[in-house]
């Protein structure tokens, strides 16, 4: 997805060689670092609630064509203009679908940002797959890696990612059946209506999604004055500004105004927003992210974000 800041771009041939050879290179890192993030946040964790068929209720998520009817929970639904059923706790495992955006823009690291917005979205998932395989949840990627239920499932997500070809765009879910969480790490620059067309038809199978929008501090400041230039790194587009700074305020408005609205549409499907910078801790998007998958969004972290 689009990105700004100062990138050059390269052939096409040459991209795909050296993205993929900077991937290589950077999951195993990836991995120690996941490991040990997740060996801090999961101390003292108990384990986390699972839907199901149990007693105990879980939560309310829209109704899917094809469920029981008698799973509406009818008086939640008339607060609003949509279809609730009412999932109820089960202790049998989850499958659990994270994937990470690996498109050239995800590469840019301004010299605000601690890493990569790719370094950390791969940091995340894999500090995931390690909390969740703990607990012995089925972990997968769309595309990537089908669900496995093992305790070395961050491992072999890795070994996945290093192996798998390059991406664009958001990840085809058509293999994922069933009512299952998806766990989507990206920048999300597109229009927040173009990013919607994808995801709603999701939520409209009964996904229950989690979306983590990673951002560098100079995505959000825009810092940049005097002469600059900018360099589009999925298309190559050039813009030249001889003043940057005039540019701030309205650059500014409109970043606020497409979070807002891509945030503000997945609350309306029942899916969560938790955006992060890559200048604060790993662990607080982390936790987020668990809070909500633990069904306590009430303690979950604001991600990052000042």
């Amino acid at each position: 997805m689009a990105s700004i800041g100062h990138i050059v771009a390269r052939t096409p041939s040459g991209e795909v060689l050296s993205r993929a050879q900077q991937r290589a290179m950077l999951v195993p890192d990836c991995l120690v670092e996941a490991r040990r993030i997740a060996n801090t946040v999961i101390t003292g964790w108990h384990g986390r609630r699972k839907r199901g068929i149990g007693e105990n209720f879980w939560q309310f998520r829209p109704y899917s064509d094809g469920e029981s009817l008698s799973r509406i929970d009818w008086r939640r639904s008339a607060k609003d203009d949509h279809t609730y059923v009412r999932d109820r706790e089960w202790e049998a495992a989850h499958t659990i679908w994270l994937w990470a955006d690996l498109s050239p823009s995800m590469m840019y690291k301004s010299t605000l940002g601690a890493v990569s917005k790719e370094s950390r979205a791969l940091v995340l998932m894999l500090a995931l797959a390690e909390i969740l395989a703990r607990s012995g949840e089925r972990i997968g990627c769309p595309g990537v890696m089908e669900p496995v239920s093992a305790r070395n499932a961050a491992e072999r997500l890795a070994t996945a990612i290093m192996h798998s070809p390059l991406s664009e765009g958001l990840p085809d879910t058509g293999m994922i059946r069933g009512a299952s969480d998806l766990v989507l790490i990206g920048d999300f620059l597109d229009p927040a209506d173009r990013v919607m067309e994808r995801l709603g038809p999701l939520a409209r199978r009964g996904l229950r999604g989690h979306v983590v929008e990673i951002a560098d501090p100079a995505e959000e400041v825009f810092p940049y004055a005097g002469r600059t230039e900018f360099t589009d790194p999925e298309t190559g587009e050039k813009l030249t500004a001889g003043r940057a700074e005039i540019l701030r305020e309205d650059y500014q408005r409109a970043y606020r105004a497409r979070r807002d609205s891509l945030g503000t549409s997945l609350r309306h499907l029942g899916w969560t927003f938790i955006p992060h910078r890559t200048d604060r801790a790993a662990s607080e998007a982390l936790v987020a992210v668990h809070m909500h998958l633990s069904g306590m969004p009430g303690r979950a972290a604001h991600g990052g974000l000042s």
